[in-house]
């Protein structure tokens, strides 16, 4: 039995007690989820279509709209893991801001006569900084498009944007309106509808991926938890997690995790792939868990496995692990590799929700080792489910 399946069989009793009830099932049921998630975008497509087109997308190239990915946190991070894909299908720019900074810059961003499409991701819906972006966005500048992406029907900017011509939400099934604190299948499902929308065009095409992404979680999710469980008794203080591409946001995404239900105990930082070079190394030690997000683009690959061979080489760290969909030699450079070892190809760009689950595992089994409580890890109430207590001005 692997260790995450051995959290779901204890009593019920014994989860409440460790603070378990919510998110090791939250984790464990994504890929059951991204069929949901399919589906129930997959029967609105023709509203989906015709929704992007009033607002610019597959238009003429000069009049396509700048598209905004907004989010705070972890929603910031989907924007950061779909942005190469949405710009290569929809061949228009596609830029992750996050509604912090939208907050506090509005008008630095927003260009008066430039047409925009905005996406926002929420789990809950109600996080104060993302509720008054989009009232302001909305006041004052009618003409933005907005498209919201949620798992929650009762939040806050679900009721704001509702009936409105220039908005359309997107409601998840309440399945992935996770409970536990860490955003775990909301992540994955909102990064998914995410993915969904870059094809709204080509839904036949997504469908064959999102089939390889389903069976691939599947696989994957009892030997990253096995692996997982091993390092976290191994006691590391600092873990580094690095992608490049689209994995650069799930890498933002998996440190964000681990810091999260640790309450900070463990230390965590993140990369792109290259910039590890230019000053962040200094970081590195042998109290290190290194993980890379090894691309599957060969030209890419070779300067991720690079950067694996020259840590190895001056002995920074303790442990390295890469995580890739195909192990090929990268055992010579890597303590451990972790590949659902599909025979499916999955692009990079398709990726994010399946490598984020190690990030979500090693978080999962590091904070039991901490001694917390994974479904409410900050016990002096650092952070809180939903973001509160924030004066809006």
């Amino acid at each position: 039995m692997d260790p995450l399946t051995a959290l779901l069989r204890l009593s019920a009793t014994e989860q409440a007690e460790r603070g378990l009830v919510h998110t090791p099932q939250e984790i464990a049921q994504q890929p059951g989820t991204w069929i949901t998630t399919f589906d129930r975008l997959q029967r609105r497509e023709t509203e989906l279509q015709d929704f992007l087109s009033r607002a610019g997308v597959g238009g003429r190239p000069r009049e396509r709209p700048v598209i905004f990915l907004i989010g705070a946190g972890t929603s910031d991070y989907i924007g950061r893991s779909l942005n190469h894909l949405l710009r290569s299908q929809w061949q228009c720019e596609v830029i992750p801001v996050a509604s912090t900074s939208l907050l506090t810059d509005f008008p630095d961003y927003v260009l008066r006569d430039q047409r925009y499409l905005w996406i926002s991701f929420s789990r809950s819906g109600d996080s104060p900084e993302g509720v008054a972006v989009l009232e302001r966005a909305l006041a004052e500048c009618p003409g933005v498009s907005h498209l919201l992406v949620t798992c929650n029907a009762g939040g806050r900017m679900n009721q704001v944007v509702e009936g409105r011509a220039n908005c359309l939400p997107i409601v998840l099934d309440d399945a992935t309106h996770d409970r536990g604190l860490a955003m775990t299948s909301s992540f994955t499902n909102m990064v998914l509808a995410g993915q969904i929308l870059a094809h709204a065009w080509s839904m036949e095409q997504y469908e064959a991926i999102s089939r390889a992404l389903i069976s691939a979680g599947e696989r994957f999710l009892p030997w990253a938890a096995t692996l997982a469980s091993e390092l976290a008794q191994a006691g590391y203080k600092r873990i580094c997690f690095v992608g490049s591409g689209a994995l650069t946001g799930t890498a933002l995404e998996c440190a964000l995790k681990v810091l999260e239900l640790t309450a900070g105990k463990v230390q965590t930082m993140s990369q792109a792939s290259l910039a590890l070079r230019h000053g962040p190394m200094a970081a590195l030690n042998q109290e290190t868990l290194f993980v890379a997000l090894i691309s599957s683009q060969p030209q890419r690959r070779q300067y991720e496995v690079d950067l694996l061979r020259e840590i190895g080489s001056k002995d920074l760290v303790r442990t390295r692990v890469a995580v890739a969909t195909q192990a090929d030699s990268l055992r010579v450079d890597a303590e451990y590799v972790l590949t659902p070892e599909t025979q499916d190809p999955i692009p990079d760009l398709y990726r994010p929700v399946l490598d984020v689950i190690f990030g979500q595992m090693l978080g999962l089994f590091t904070s039991i080792h901490c001694g917390l409580k994974p479904d409410l890890p900050s016990p002096n109430g650092a952070i809180s489910r939903v973001v509160q207590n924030v004066d809006i001005y």
